[in-house]
Order: C-alpha cells, then sequence, then structure tokens
C-alpha cells in the first residue's frame, strides 16, 4: 500500500512538475503578523470576540473555533483579525524543537478571530496558491519543523526568529497534488483517531473486568 500512494505522488510530480518541484521562501509568499497588542489581564474579562490560545495553535494541526476564550476590543481598535488560510504559529517554548508548532485556520469564519500574543501568523498574498489543509500537514512535516526550530534563539526559554523564518524555503505543488496529499494524510488521521478510540473502549472494558475479577468479598 505504502508502495501504491508514493508511486501515484511521484507520478503526479513526474506530470505535473516535469522539471522538479520549485521552492521559494516564506517572504516571497505572504508576509507574518502579530498577535493581539496593547492588552492587560483586565482585558481578558468578560470579552466580546473570541480569541485563539496559545494551546490551541500548539495542540491542533487545524484551529479549533469553537472555543469559549474572549478579550475585549473597541470599536475601530486595530487588531489583525483572523482569515481563512493563516497559518498560526507559536513563537517561543522551552525547547527549540517545540517552538513554532504551527495551526492552520482551515474553516470559512463571519465572526471576528483574533490571535493570542504569544503567537504570530503567517498569510499568503495568493490565498489559492495553497489549500489551507494541505498546509496543516506540511507545517507539521519533520523537514519543515527541523528547519523551523533552527530559526530559534535562547538559552532557558526560546524564541523564533522572524527573520530567520522568513528565509525557510516551501515547496509549490500544483493543486492536484496538494489534493491527492490531503485525500491521502486525511484517511490516515481518521483511521488513527478510530484505533485511538477503538483502544479507549478497549481500555474501558479492561479496567471494568479487571475490577470485577479482583473484587472478592471477605471471608466472614
Amino acid at each position: 500500500m505504502e508502495e501504491k500512494i508514493r508511486n501515484k505522488i511521484e507520478d503526479l510530480i513526474e506530470k505535473l512538475c516535469p522539471n522538479g518541484v520549485e521552492f521559494r521562501e516564506l517572504s516571497k509568499l505572504g508576509y507574518l503578523f502579530g498577535g493581539l497588542t496593547g492588552k492587560s489581564k483586565v482585558d481578558f474579562t468578560d470579552g466580546n470576540a473570541k480569541f485563539i490560545t496559545y494551546m490551541n495553535v500548539y495542540s491542533n494541526i487545524a484551529v479549533d473555533i469553537n472555543v469559549n476564550t474572549y478579550v475585549k476590543i473597541k470599536e475601530g481598535e486595530r487588531q489583525t483579525k483572523l482569515e481563512y488560510g493563516d497559518i498560526l504559529f507559536t513563537g517561543s517554548s522551552e525547547t527549540p524543537d517545540e517552538c513554532g508548532m504551527s495551526s492552520v485556520l482551515n474553516t470559512e469564519i463571519e465572526e471576528a478571530i483574533y490571535l493570542n500574543s504569544f503567537c504570530f501568523g503567517l498569510r499568503f498574498n495568493d490565498r489559492d496558491l495553497f489549500l489551507p489543509d494541505f498546509c496543516k500537514y506540511l507545517f507539521r512535516d519533520e523537514k519543515i519543523r527541523k528547519l523551523i526550530g533552527k530559526t530559534a534563539n535562547g538559552v532557558t526559554r526560546f524564541n523564533i526568529s522572524k527573520k530567520r523564518f522568513e528565509k525557510i524555503r516551501i515547496p509549490i505543488l500544483p493543486r492536484p497534488i496538494q489534493e491527492e496529499i490531503v485525500k491521502i494524510l486525511d484517511t490516515f488521521t481518521e483511521l488513527e483517531a478510530e484505533l485511538e478510540a477503538e483502544l479507549e473502549v478497549r481500555k474501558k472494558q479492561y479496567d471494568y473486568y479487571r475490577d470485577k475479577l479482583l473484587t472478592f468479598k471477605e471471608k466472614a
């Protein structure tokens, strides 16, 4: 099966990219933007607009927009609203390997949603260049993750260097190849989720029978 999948992608690349896959720097493809600015602790009490937390970005390859985290945003206040296709990154961590964890906004949104100040975002100039669902896998890929880790500076706390980050080069794949990769990886993700659910059920059964089989009445 692995060989069949690899051959299918390779055939598509040979057909659609006969001269090889083009790589371009992020700085040539879009721009970086920051999260919320000028906010104090009181602004996160009784807020009127949703914002995406650091852990939301860190824990999900696709942004979870069904959140109950709010911040106060005044009318006319200059803050960057998130848009469909934005790629969000954690700005710092205790180790360079965990810096720059990504999460993609792959859902069309109508309401204003903002990003916390400990993260930053990447917005492509051409929104049609990449499928958001392709990006959710691309920026979690081991090779890209290593490149991102090299952009981090620090001693006890590591922070992403935006200048270095912008120089990361990523592959520019035709949409049919992106679509095929997404279809394959989505299928594996679904299978993994089903397996985890099955394991959870089995664990509950194990716990139940363990407790039953190891429960004894004391002899009178």
